[in-house]
């Protein structure tokens, strides 16, 4: 009788240890998507050549979890790729969440002109053609007639694959991105493992 007591009660152990261990595994996984990192795949042509549909990418949420330790809106750094929550999103769409590149901040004046794209600001009153900054600029000229300055607390982004329609941006209906709408910066591009790369 004693030992059929012992294997209930030990039995009755195992069951709450693996409970409390999914429920340790779900809750370590929030806390690791909503501070620490998070995974989205890349849809559609408007980041080529620097991304492609399909590609898997990491996305680095420490920069945005610091900053609002400090209470802080977290601002990305000029030519960044990230990852932002769509402002105009509406349920039942596919375009939740977005990745382009970052080219002004607020105060900055962007202007688009025959395909190409200058930032004005105090350090640059004369302009300065933003592409020519980045370590890997867009291939293709920049399409559309833009004359904005940014807003507080927004900035203005772009696709790399700028001609014609094929990114949808601050340029031409997305408008400007609230600061609070950023997930974070690329990290690391994991898939295809045959062109791994870090950000």
């Amino acid at each position: 009788m004693e030992s059929l007591s012992v294997k209930k009660s030990s039995g009755l152990r195992d069951f709450w240890g693996l409970v409390l261990f999914l429920f340790l595994v779900l809750v370590g996984t929030l806390l690791i998507n909503t501070f620490i990192f998070r995974s989205f795949n890349v849809l559609g042509p408007s980041m080529e050549p620097t991304l492609y549909t399909g590609d898997r990418l990491i996305v680095n949420r420490v920069p945005v979890t610091w900053s609002m330790l400090k209470f802080e809106p977290y601002v990305p750094e000029r030519g960044e790729v990230i990852v932002f929550r769509n402002p105009r999103y509406t349920p039942g769409t596919e375009d939740e969440y977005i990745v382009k590149r970052v080219i002004a901040f607020e105060g900055e004046r962007v202007t688009v002109r025959n395909g190409v794209m200058t930032v004005y600001n105090g350090a640059n009153p004369a302009g300065f053609v933003v592409d020519e900054t980045f370590d890997d600029p867009p291939g293709s000229p920049t399409s559309g007639d833009v004359d904005t300055v940014v807003s507080e607390g927004t900035i203005f982004v772009a696709g790399d694959h700028r001609e014609d329609e094929y990114s949808y941006d601050s340029r031409n209906g997305l408008g400007l991105i609230p600061l609070y709408d950023i997930i974070g910066p690329v990290g690391i591009r994991i898939f295809p493992f045959t062109a791994i790369r870090l950000f």
